[in-house]
């Protein structure tokens, strides 16, 4: 009987002691993985929340413009080549060399402003960034917008263009998207004009 009781109680004492290291271990691990889990959820919605999704005009408003600019620089160059050469002597027809220098600088110029402008639609207003050496961003909510209309000249219908123009309640907020394919502007002026008339009869 001696002899055995130690045998009893050896086996049951280390079971209780390896029962009790088992949850000591686990609460310990727990509470490490509880904190990384709020870490990963606070940082998705920093980079989701709050951005916009910009929109880039399309490639036919750069070619509109640069053709223009090829055109009206292209017979500058003629003419002030042309004139003081036939009237003062050939030499003077190094003044067609500014107009050209001009030409390649704004060929330039209108790819850097084109890609400048981006619009995006957002839950309560619409913002709008354009410019090269000064960016200027313009934002536009839309319970202030009392007309919303889509324009297209002959040059543009001939590139197959069209602009939304937006007037608001205040005119330092007005804007104009130019260069848009028809179908967008469309939808983008009926859109607009649905959040304006949403928001100001909420308010």
């Amino acid at each position: 009987m001696e002899t055995g009781s130690p045998q009893n109680t050896g086996p049951a004492e280390t079971g209780a002691t390896a029962q009790a290291a088992g949850p000591v271990a686990g609460a310990q691990s727990e509470p490490a993985g509880a904190e990384s889990e709020p870490a990963g959820a606070e940082s998705e919605p920093a980079g989701t929340e709050g951005e916009p999704v910009w929109i880039a005009l399309p490639p036919g408003l750069l070619k509109m413009r640069r053709l223009l600019l090829v055109v009206w620089l292209g017979l500058l160059a003629l003419a002030a080549g042309l004139v003081p050469g036939l009237l003062a002597g050939p030499g003077w027809a190094a003044f067609a060399a500014l107009p050209l220098a001009v030409l390649v600088w704004g060929w330039v110029m209108l790819e850097r402003n084109w890609r400048s402008w981006r619009y995006a639609e957002r839950a309560d207003d619409l913002l709008l960034t354009r410019g090269v050496l000064w960016r200027q961003e313009t934002v536009v909510p839309y319970g202030r917008m009392q007309l919303v209309e889509v324009t297209s000249g002959p040059v543009e219908r001939h590139f197959d263009l069209a602009s939304v123009q937006l007037h608001t309640a205040a005119a330092a907020t007005d804007a104009t998207i130019p260069g848009l394919v028809p179908a967008e502007a469309e939808r983008l002026r009926d859109r607009l004009t649905e959040l304006g008339e949403a928001r100001s009869a909420g308010l």
